[in-house]
């Protein structure tokens, strides 16, 4: 296991994945971006043309399929098979049916696994997701719980797709997050919710350089609170 692990959850567009991949690289440290794990497995069930809501059958896609994930100038680069796939599986129908894999506990079980595995060969590791303070690695040394109003987190998402071309009815993404809330929270598996020594900070009214102002403020001060 990693010397240090710092662990950041949270809903979606509340800001967790920019904000890991920025303190991972203040603090030099390796970023785990746990969603790419999940768009692969559903990328490869995609091409495989499986039933997506039969657990057995994603399953055997996992099984069969050789995935990799290194990091490669603070990125994570994604292998299916020994194809590169970084770019592919940020596709809107990837996006639309990773609900599956999340909410398949055999699936999540051996994902858990595989996130596991990759800290074991890193020396100091942030990584960020649903319940990677709570599941994943519940001893990390730092645990964060980023949240923010669902009108903001719509707001983020809306702009997010406008960037890559996109055009968005504002009060659609508003449900779908909200829906996505609802299930993420609700499920048997992994529940999304902050572990019971996570720091919850809320990013409603913050910049980005805020969000990871305050959290590198926080590692530093509990880094010298144990020397």
């Amino acid at each position: 296991m990693a010397n240090l692990v710092i662990t950041i959850d949270g809903p979606a567009a509340s800001g967790k994945s920019t904000a890991a991949r920025l303190l991972a690289e203040r603090l030099g440290a390796s970023f785990l971006d746990t969603g790419a794990m999940y768009r692969a497995v559903t990328l490869a069930a995609i091409a495989a043309g499986v039933d997506m809501a039969d657990e057995e059958q994603l399953l055997g896609v996992l099984e069969a399929s050789e995935f990799q994930f290194t990091i490669k100038e603070g990125k994570m680069v994604v292998r299916i098979d020994g194809a590169d796939v970084t770019e592919q599986i940020r596709r809107r129908r990837v996006t639309a049916n990773a609900r599956h894999i999340a909410s398949a506990g055999k699936l999540r079980a051996k994902l858990v696994e595989m996130q596991r595995q990759f800290a074991a060969g890193q020396e100091k590791m942030v990584t960020e997701g649903r319940d990677q303070g709570t599941v994943a690695f519940p001893e990390a040394d730092m645990k964060f719980y980023l949240t923010a109003e669902p009108k903001e987190r719509a707001k983020r998402r809306l702009a997010e797709l406008r960037e890559a071309g996109g055009e968005e009815n504002p009060e659609q993404i508003q449900k779908a997050l909200e829906e996505r809330d609802r299930q993420d929270e609700t499920r048997e598996i992994g529940p999304l919710a902050p572990a019971d020594d996570a720091i919850v900070i809320d990013t409603t009214d913050l910049s980005i350089e805020e969000v990871v102002g305050e959290l590198l403020c926080r590692v530093e001060e509990e880094c010298l609170r144990k020397d």
